[in-house]
């Protein structure tokens, strides 16, 4: 009985010794056994197939004869490392692993490790694993998520440029529908002014025509020498007819001219003060009884400006005062010239502009409310805020009802830079 278990335990263990010896020798990785050493002591075939070495080339070597030589000197360090403590594990955590074959070449490879003892002591065997293929696989995946990548930037890079030329298209039709909305609204306030024209043209000229009319067919009547007191009156209600009709001439001629960029302010040099004394001189004329125009002038004598805006300029503004005071009141003309600008301000007695009136004060055709009968054609102002605007300067007002009014002009004084030059 004895015999025959001993018979049965020969067979079983000989048969697992074939089993193992196959496959050790038909496994489909290659194995490496080395002794605690790192000598190699036992390769199967698959081994040898990867590496291209036979037995004889291998047995008794050191594993680092496996590993490309860029390698070996710290595959040592970690060899020792390893059996300090040895585990199974797979080698190369997140590291490419490369072999050497006998011919020098490499190739990548993927190894796991598992310690063993037997009774000629300690030993790590390892299995290896050729994943050339998989690494080339990877390596097109990777190619062509490369690729994949680019197209993506190129397409974004069409889309952001389509995009682009989407956006300026569309603000091209903007510009366009805003140009057209311009255009529009220019020839609506074109219109709107030939209408406002034709309006006040027809009022403002009625007065003054009928007044010439009527001092003329008077003035017929008069042929004695003791008449000659009634033809004067009429002649100067003529005259001043004729300057009241010149006047609202000039304004829309000056819109016009305006209109069509046809303005520029040229600075020469002025005797500012003689120029005011001249000016005040021509415009008595249109003085109410007892009325006085007051000079106050201060600093320099001379400045450069341009003398017909600023001659629009002060007549626009001294005749207002006039207009709208009352017999026997004054109006002032005070100007204070300094080295860079010079300040202007026109004060009269007058009726004033009401409070809810100054936002519009400058706008093209506006008339204050308390204007009444009194003749204008609401553009003066507006062509006053355009000539000092176009002489780089501002206008501004104080008024009050019943008080009067005072504008307050400040004009650059600059020599001009060709006159500096020459």
């Amino acid at each position: 009985m004895f015999d025959s278990d001993i018979l049965i335990h020969t067979k079983v263990m000989t048969r697992h010794i074939e089993m193992l010896d196959a496959l050790f020798k038909h496994a489909t990785e290659g194995i490496v056994v080395v002794d605690k050493a790192g000598a190699i002591v036992m390769l199967n075939p698959k081994a040898k197939e990867l590496f291209g070495y036979t037995d004889l080339d291998l047995i008794g070597k050191k594993i680092e004869t496996l590993i490309p030589q860029r390698f070996a000197g710290n595959h040592v360090h970690y060899r020792d490392h390893y059996l300090e403590a040895p585990r199974a594990r797979g080698m190369g955590h997140l590291m490419d692993l490369f072999a050497r074959r006998f011919d020098g070449s490499e190739f990548p490879v993927e190894v796991s490790l598992s310690p063993f003892k037997t009774s000629d002591g300690e030993f790590v065997v390892s299995f290896v694993i050729d994943i050339t293929e998989r690494k080339k696989q990877e390596n097109r995946i990777r190619e062509a998520n490369l690729e994949i990548q680019k197209l993506n930037a190129e397409l974004e890079e069409r889309v952001e440029q389509r995009t682009r030329e989407l956006a300026e298209a569309v603000k091209k039709v903007e510009d366009s529908q805003e140009e057209v909305i311009r255009a529009l609204k220019k020839e609506k306030e074109l219109n709107n002014m030939k209408s406002q024209f034709v309006t006040i043209a027809s009022h403002e000229f009625r007065t003054p025509l009928a007044t010439i009319l009527s001092s003329a067919s008077l003035i017929g009547r008069y042929g004695t020498t003791e008449e000659e007191e009634k033809r004067q009156k009429h002649v100067k209600r003529i005259k001043s007819a004729v300057t009241n009709l010149t006047e609202i001439l000039n304004d829309f001629l000056s819109i016009g001219k305006l209109e069509e960029g046809r303005v520029h302010s040229i600075p020469v040099q002025v005797e500012l003060e003689a120029f005011c004394k001249n000016l005040i001189d021509e415009i008595q004329g249109l003085c109410k009884e007892k009325q006085q125009i007051h000079l106050q002038y201060g600093g320099n004598t001379e400045v450069w400006l341009d003398k017909q805006l600023l001659r629009n300029i002060l007549f626009n503004l001294l005749s207002n005062g006039i207009k709208y005071s009352d017999a026997g009141k004054n109006i002032v003309l005070k100007i204070k010239a300094e080295a860079g600008s010079v300040e202007m301000e026109v004060i009269d007695e007058g009726i004033g502009i009401p409070e809810k009136d100054h936002p519009n004060v400058f706008d093209r055709f506006f008339r204050a409310h308390n204007a009444g009968a009194t003749q204008g054609t609401g553009l003066g102002l507006n062509i006053v805020k355009d000539y000092v605007t176009l002489m780089g300067g501002n206008v501004t007002f104080s008024s009050e009802t019943g008080k009067g009014t005072t504008f307050f002009v400040r004009l650059p004084n600059v020599m001009p830079a060709q006159v500096k030059m020459d």
